[in-house]
């Protein structure tokens, strides 16, 4: 098995980054993946005391499809997050800092418009991590399974519909979910499986156009009697994941 893409997504919600290299830490996410959110104003979430929040209280596909179109980069060095959307808008302001996430929050609150609840606010907590589960986890997903569940579907399905963080090849479709409670080795670090992950209404937007143009979930419960798809593991040995860099599940 070989991993063939490789992402991190800084801001809860918005653009996936693809990766040549990344070094994980036991117990961690990818460096930055979720890094950063913007919460609903009606969110119940305290900066000074984070705790996990399910998607809904914060931007999200699931429930904003218009923010796929809002193409987002971080860069890490100088901690600088900039943004740009069709309609000509941008920003680029100093995500580290309060008086920076404080004008990020504004404009994207501005361009979510009616969908925004209240005064919505852009987080970033260190340490903290916006991940769909209560857990910091890395996300994978079979590419044979995506084409299995494409061709049930009788169309192609855009691996970026699922968000994932290493998309790898080499495995019959559909195995992964085997590994439950096993390891891997992937490049330099190994992984251990936790959970299949479900899918919701954030995979029937389409990456390109922000249009709900397909029903994934439907589609995997007809196909196949579930809505799953891909697993999350944790990072139980550090160490450095690069693309084409080989998994190997180890013994039981």
């Amino acid at each position: 098995m070989r991993i063939e893409h490789l992402y991190r997504y800084p801001v809860k919600g918005l653009t996936a980054e693809a990766l040549e290299v990344v070094t994980v830490e036991p117990g961690e996410t990818l460096p930055w993946d979720r890094a950063f959110a913007l919460a609903q104003g009606d969110a119940p979430f305290d900066p000074a005391a984070p705790t996990w929040l399910q998607k809904t209280h914060f931007l999200c596909l699931m429930a904003n499809a218009r923010a796929a179109l809002v193409k987002s980069s971080f860069d890490a060095a100088s901690g600088r997050l900039t943004m740009a959307t069709p309609d000509g808008g941008a920003i680029s302001e100093d995500a580290l800092s309060a008086e920076g996430r404080g004008r990020i929050g504004v404009w994207l609150a501005a361009w979510l418009g009616p969908e925004a609840r209240g005064t919505p606010r852009f987080h970033h907590v260190p340490g903290h991590s916006f991940c769909d589960v209560n857990a910091k986890v890395v996300s994978l997903i079979n590419l044979a399974s995506i084409a299995d569940l494409a061709r049930h579907a009788g169309a192609p399905r855009h691996h970026l519909r699922f968000r994932a963080n290493l998309y790898f090849s080499g495995a019959t479709p559909w195995s992964e979910f085997s590994w439950i409670g096993r390891e891997l080795l992937v490049g330099g670090a190994r992984l251990r499986v936790q959970r299949r992950i479900p899918r919701c209404a954030a995979t029937e937007v389409n990456p390109a156009t922000a249009e709900r143009d397909a029903k994934p979930p439907r589609e995997l419960r007809a196909a196949f009697g579930h809505v799953d798809l891909g697993v999350y593991a944790t990072v139980a040995e550090g160490g450095e994941i690069a693309l084409g860099d080989a998994l190997e599940l180890l013994p039981d």
